[in-house]
């Protein structure tokens, strides 16, 4: 791609994280990733390559060997023309959120990756000129704590996205907490998964959006107070799910299609498209732990309904949402667990400043680093080495955790569905469909105090502040579904 033959005009604004800024192309199905930093942290043009190096090297000798050749999309690290740079710079500036603005876009390296544009079908095909719809899904942790290490029995009970969700509103992140529970979503059961789905619908904060051809059509823009107006995501999409003439509000009403498009994710959620080495390794358990959520706005309707036995029917082990939830177990330990082992490496770095390069701690991210992490030992032998294997394993478990799934969808019929491409239908319509995953950037070693401290943070606010109200409730509910015996007593 001649990055330097286009015009800065034909690139839009599409998304930041909090390490760097994506801009898409208008017609072509590609992005570009920058870096950003804060305005007088200067890093030069060797640091910035070597940082995109690494996080190309991640996602193709790490990552990818989680997740599979097909679901993992690496990129490529390209040099443009500053002044290209600095005019799709000044282009963009304008549109991005106030809160972003506190770290500036690099144009000054002249280094980018150019990645796929995920909200297509992919592998793209330019002659593919069919509308597209892409629903993003960020997951969150699917299971709940089985380390002996956790202090708190709460958090063998509950999940830390539900937990969490009460702290962010408390502070003023959301306005409101949603229903929907990992758990639920990563559970395989259908009923499960619609309810976690239709959940994310109703409140989809920064856990979902919905494009089409590539525009934002649902879901947050920012963390702001999000309004769910399913009628006029109704509208848009109708001619996916009934091409038909008719209106929304017919008897193709909102709920219909919305009903439709939770059955189509789940079923593109459940499919396997890919194989990949972790398949073949020695994984943990998903059986370890409970496979439900105390907190679950499912589980506890099931209590109210006298019922006390969550089913689960387990995924597909090939589909997507296995590969990233036995990657999120690498997180064997728990943040109470690590952190002790944290301090060991980091005490030895102390003492060893130059070992840090050594022990790659930050890269290269190679297949050498990879095949550490397969061991998945728990006996601590009191060495640094294996306090840094579970410290590193906890970095790919959180980065697991945080990453994004894509689910692109375009209508075909069925004389057009020969193509090597999986397929799923609905009561009206068929979609060719693939599934790709993103925000794979390793987590910072740096960040685990954070973690720490945060987890406890939302323990203490949920036992405070949720818990001991909802107990009384909880409680009584159970005891009114017990079963009882009325004995009779002669006058």
């Amino acid at each position: 791609m001649e990055v330097e033959k286009m015009d800065e005009n034909e690139w839009k604004y599409h998304g930041e994280g909090n390490q760097s800024l994506v801009v898409s192309h208008c017609q072509r199905c590609v992005v570009l990733r920058f870096l950003k930093f804060p305005p007088n942290q200067n890093k030069t043009p060797e640091e910035i390559l070597h940082h995109l190096q690494n996080i190309v090297d991640f996602g193709k000798h790490v990552m990818k060997q989680f997740f599979g050749e097909n679901y993992v999309h690496h990129g490529e690290i390209i040099q443009l023309p500053l002044d290209f740079v600095r005019q799709l710079c000044l282009k963009i500036q304008p549109e991005r959120p106030e809160c972003r603005c506190d770290k500036d876009m690099d144009t000054l390296s002249g280094y980018a990756m150019c990645l796929p544009n995920l909200t297509r079908l992919q592998p793209f095909r330019f002659a593919e000129h069919r509308p597209i719809l892409c629903i993003e899904i960020k997951p969150k942790c699917g299971f709940i704590p089985f380390s002996s290490h956790v202090s708190q029995e709460i958090k063998h009970k509950v999940c830390r996205y539900c937990m969490h969700q009460h702290l962010k509103v408390a502070n003023g992140k959301w306005k409101r907490p949603s229903k929907y529970c990992p758990l639920d979503l990563f559970s395989g059961n259908k009923q499960r998964m619609h309810f976690a789905l239709k959940s994310l619908l109703q409140e989809a904060q920064n856990n979902l959006k919905i494009f089409k051809n590539g525009e934002l059509i649902y879901g947050c823009k920012d963390d702001q107070d999000c309004v769910s107006d399913w009628n006029e995501l109704a509208r848009h999409l109708k001619p996916f799910f009934f091409p038909s003439n008719g209106l929304v509000s017919g008897p193709h009403c909102t709920r219909t299609i919305v009903k439709e498009l939770i059955h189509v994710i789940t079923m593109a959620l459940l499919s396997s498209t890919d194989t990949c080495r972790a398949g073949d390794m020695k994984t943990v358990p998903i059986s370890q732990g409970r496979s439900y959520c105390e907190a679950s706005a499912f589980n506890k309707e099931l209590v109210r309904n006298g019922k006390h036995k969550l089913e689960s029917s387990g995924l597909p082990r090939g589909c997507l949402l296995y590969k990233t939830l036995q990657a999120q177990m690498l997180d064997m330990l728990d943040i109470e667990g690590l952190y002790p082992l944290y301090s060991r490496v980091e005490q030895y770095l102390e003492e060893f400043p130059e070992e840090r390069s050594t022990l790659q701690i930050d890269g290269p991210y190679n297949e050498a680093f990879y095949e550490k992490l397969l061991d998945l030992s728990l006996e601590d032998d009191g060495t640094v080495a294996f306090a840094l294997t579970k410290v590193q394993q906890y970095r790919i478990a959180m980065t697991a955790k945080d990453c994004s799934i894509m689910i692109a969808l375009s209508p075909c019929l069925q004389d057009e569905c020969s193509e090597q491409r999986p397929v799923v239908l609905t009561s009206k319509s068929r979609f060719t469909f693939s599934v790709s995953v993103l925000d794979l950037d390793l987590k910072p070693y740096e960040s685990i105090p954070h973690q720490y401290k945060l987890d406890g943070e939302i323990v203490n606010y949920y036992l405070k502040n949720v818990q001991a109200k909802e107990d009384p409730v909880m409680s009584n509910l159970f005891k009114e579904n017990e079963d009882c015996t009325l004995v009779l007593h002669k006058v």
